[in-house]
């Protein structure tokens, strides 16, 4: 972050800031570092290897940067400006110039500086700006450097969640991503099984080649044969030329077929041949074409009953189910939802071109108490929700949708009355007792202070000790 810089311009700094300053009016240079000392060490840039030397080197916090001193003025200046903000994230960058324009210092501003000064100007100004742009932007850089941190141990190629469970999966994808082998993701439907496919893809040998999805169940059976096998003109009516089929597409590539057991028996059958013969025969073809592809299968049934039921091709369940990976339910994720919960936010909110938005604490125990069953696919429409339906900067409880709340309400009353019922006698005198005996610890046994303590009648205090054996 650099170094920390404590009081203002006109207050003393054990430690100082190190700005460049770009321009050839060698002359003004003096001036600028008289005044500016001792609260930011500056250094005068006046050749191309100087600019160099200060955008390089990761001692230098800031640049004070003369857009009419390159090439034929200010235009090109921001040019320049530009490539530096490109290399120096974490770099103050406060443009100078002659130009009243104010296209000048719109451009000046969408090429990344974050303060703009027209000559001559105030250097008291001049100090305090750089002073506030090399602290927000250090604080900025932190801040994403902290996120990147964070992510980079409970994310995984677009999966969020740092879960014992979700590193379970991200190890399985990394073993099987190097190989050929058939792979079927299995799960519940909204914990993110095409985001599997995909991270196979990413960590595999094809993640270059084409990736070609369907989703089994979002097209009418009569269509989904010439989606997968394509078909030659002529093939059916309608057929007015020759296309090729999602199985051709995805030659030297991978095809993911999402609910794969929403496929009838007839197309099962032919899926099984094109694995076992690795080629496919568009409909009303006469040649077979040779396809190499690599398979990866979704589902959210129960594969081994859909056999057992005669509705799911034991043959061709071997053939996909090489290499099997379960993908946990939400509630199954111990400690993922404030991760999720905050990438949603943040998601939604640059999105939405909202600032960030805060959730209350108590928000947080409900989330983690609910047990999601659409997944992290519930939990992300209710944060977008949230995001666009909530004004302020917080986000309350009653914000939430009432179902969330409903739920809460009633795990509550689950805990306190669970489904056989409380014999209510029985639990106040529990009650009563926890409350007597935490009075009589506090005062030593001594019974009239107890009764004090509890806003009781002594007498009082000593029935109930007497009933209750005390």
């Amino acid at each position: 972050m650099g170094p920390s810089l404590r009081g203002d311009m006109n207050g003393t700094a054990t430690e100082q800031y190190s700005i460049a300053i770009v321009t050839m009016k060698e002359a003004s240079f003096p001036a600028i570092r008289r005044y500016l000392a001792p609260h930011l060490s500056t250094v005068l840039a006046s050749t191309q290897e100087q600019i160099n030397d200060a955008v390089h080197d990761s001692g230098v916090h800031g640049i004070v940067f003369d857009l009419d001193c390159i090439g034929a003025g200010a235009a090109d200046g921001i040019e320049v400006l530009q490539e530096i903000r490109k290399l120096r994230e974490d770099m103050a960058l406060v443009a100078i110039t002659e130009s009243t324009s104010g296209e000048i210092a719109l451009k000046a501003s969408q090429a990344g500086a974050d303060e703009f000064f027209v000559t001559p100007m105030d250097f008291s100004q001049l100090g305090r700006v750089l002073l506030g742009a090399i602290e927000k932007r250090a604080l900025q850089f932190e801040g994403q450097w902290l996120l990147r941190q964070m992510e980079s141990k409970s994310a995984f190629c677009g999966m969020i969640g740092g879960s014992g469970p979700m590193q379970k999966v991200y190890q399985a994808i990394e073993a099987v991503a190097g190989s050929n082998a058939s792979v079927v993701i299995r799960g519940e439907s909204g914990v993110g099984k095409e985001l599997v496919a995909q991270a196979i893809v990413q960590c595999g040998e094809r993640h270059d080649k084409p990736y070609v999805c369907l989703n089994c169940s979002a097209l009418p059976e009569a269509l989904i044969e010439s989606e997968l096998f394509g078909y030659e003109k002529g093939a059916f009516t309608g057929a007015d030329s020759a296309k090729p089929g999602l199985i051709e597409l995805a030659h030297t590539g991978t095809l993911f077929l999402d609910e794969i057991t929403t496929l009838n028996l007839g197309l099962q059958s032919k899926l099984l041949r094109a694995l076992q013969e690795r080629s496919v025969q568009r409909l009303g073809g006469r040649a077979a074409k040779k396809i190499d592809f690599r398979l990866i299968t979704a589902t959210n049934d129960d594969l081994e009953g859909e056999v057992k039921k005669g509705r799911f091709r034991e043959d061709l369940f071997y053939r996909i189910n090489v290499v099997p990976i379960t993908v946990p339910p939400l509630r199954e994720r111990p400690g993922d939802i404030p991760t999720l919960v905050e990438h949603f936010l943040r998601l939604y909110c640059t999105a939405n071109k909202k600032p960030l938005k805060q959730l209350q604490p108590e928000i947080m125990e409900i989330l983690e108490g609910y047990s999601w069953p659409g997944n992290v696919r519930e939990l992300e429409n209710v944060l977008q929700r949230l995001v666009i339906m909530s004004d302020g900067p917080v986000i309350a409880a009653h914000h939430l949708p009432q179902h969330l709340l409903s739920s809460s309400a009633a795990s509550h009353e689950a805990i306190l009355i669970p489904e056989g019922g409380v014999d209510f006698d029985a639990e106040m005198e529990k009650i009563q007792i926890a409350y007597l005996n935490a009075a009589l610890r506090r005062t030593d046994g001594r019974k009239s202070a107890a009764a004090t303590l509890l806003h009781m009648d002594p007498q009082r205090m000593k029935y109930l000790c007497r009933k209750l054996k005390l």
